[in-house]
C-alpha cells in the first residue's frame, strides 16, 4: 500500500479521506496545523501518522510531505481571505511537486472551472490551474453543496425553531453530497490513479430542493420542520461571497449527472439526503447549544 499525505486532515473533507484511506489499509500521513487536537488525536488513534503541516511555513510542507507518494489537498478562504487561500494553495502545489508526489487529488467546488463569479469558487479555480500546469499527474473533484452544514450553524438554529432557513425559493433544487461520499470518492481517485489521471470530476448524490430537504429533516428528526425562504440581502449582509454563491444556486445552479455517478462509481456507496439525515442524532443536536457548522472552516458549496 502506498503512503498518501492528507490535508486538512481534521477537518471534513480531509478528515473522511484519511478515514476512508485507512479503512482501505493505506499508510496515512494527517497533515494539520493542529497536531494534538483531539481530532488529531482521534486519527492517531486509527492509525494515521499525524504531522504538522502549515501552508505558509514552506518548511513544514517540504518535511510533512518527504517520503509520500500522493497527495490529498484541500484550501479555503474561511478563516483567512481569498487571496491567502490561493496563494496557500500555490504554495501546496509547488511543495508537492518539488516533493516529486506521483498523484494529487484536489478538492475544489462543482462549476469552478466556469466563471461563476463566486470568489471562493473562482480562488479554487486559481489553484486548479496551478495545479494542471505543475508538471504532476493530477485530479480534481468539485463537491456539490454539503450536507453536513444542514446540521450545524445558521441552519441548525432555524432547526431548532421549526424552520428550514434558506436563501432559495422553496422549488429551486440543488446538487448534494455529504462529507462522507467526498472522502470515499477522493480514496477512489487516489488508489485509481490510472482511471482518474487528469480528469475534473463534478460530484454529487442527491438532488433536492428546500421544500423537500426540509420534509427529509423532519422526517428523520421526528418533528414539523417547513421551509423559510431568507432574502439575499440576508445573506448578504453577512457575506458578500456566501450571497453570490446562493445567487448563482438560484439563476444556474449545480448541474452534476448523479445518476451517472452512481453508475460508474458504486464503490463510492453514495449517500442519498436521506441515508444522511438518518444517520444523524437530531435529538442531541435540536436540543443542544448550537455547535460551529460542520464546514464553517471550508464551505466549498454550503
Amino acid at each position: 500500500m502506498s503512503t498518501i499525505a492528507v490535508t486538512g486532515a481534521t477537518g471534513a473533507q480531509g478528515g473522511a479521506t484519511a478515514r476512508a484511506l485507512l479503512a482501505a489499509g493505506h499508510t496515512v500521513r494527517a497533515l494539520t496545523r493542529q497536531p494534538t487536537g483531539p481530532a488529531a488525536e482521534a486519527l492517531r488513534a486509527l492509525g494515521a501518522d499525524v504531522r504538522r503541516a502549515d501552508f505558509d511555513d514552506r518548511a513544514s510542507l517540504d518535511a510533512a510531505l518527504a517520503g509520500s507518494d500522493s497527495l490529498f489537498a484541500v484550501t479555503t478562504p474561511f478563516g483567512t481571505d481569498i487571496d491567502s487561500e490561493v496563494r496557500q494553495g500555490r504554495a501546496l502545489v509547488d511543495a508537492a511537486a518539488a516533493a516529486r508526489l506521483g498523484h494529487v487529488v484536489f478538492t475544489s467546488a462543482a462549476h469552478a472551472d466556469r466563471g461563476t463569479g463566486i470568489p471562493h469558487y473562482d480562488s479554487k479555480f486559481l489553484i486548479e490551474q496551478h495545479l494542471s500546469a505543475s508538471g504532476m499527474t493530477w485530479t480534481v473533484i468539485g463537491p456539490a453543496a454539503f450536507m453536513d452544514n444542514y446540521a450545524g450553524g445558521w441552519s441548525l438554529d432555524g432547526l431548532r425553531e421549526g424552520s428550514f432557513a434558506w436563501p432559495m425559493p422553496a422549488d429551486r433544487p440543488l446538487t448534494l453530497i455529504s462529507a462522507r461520499d467526498i472522502g470515499a470518492f477522493a480514496a477512489l481517485a487516489l488508489e485509481r490513479r490510472d482511471l482518474f489521471a487528469w480528469r475534473r470530476i463534478d460530484i454529487a448524490s442527491d438532488e433536492l430542493d428546500p421544500t423537500r430537504i426540509a420534509a427529509a429533516i423532519a422526517a428523520a428528526a421526528g418533528r414539523p420542520i417547513t421551509h423559510q425562504h431568507v432574502p439575499l440581502d440576508v445573506i448578504r449582509r453577512y457575506s458578500t461571497d456566501l450571497a453570490a454563491m446562493f445567487a448563482y444556486f438560484n439563476q444556474v445552479g449545480l448541474d452534476v449527472d448523479v445518476p451517472s455517478l452512481r453508475r460508474e462509481f458504486p464503490e463510492v456507496g453514495w449517500q442519498s439526503f436521506a441515508d444522511w439525515t438518518a444517520a444523524q442524532d437530531w435529538s442531541a443536536l435540536l436540543s443542544a447549544p448550537a455547535p460551529a457548522a460542520a464546514h464553517a472552516a471550508e464551505p466549498a458549496a454550503v
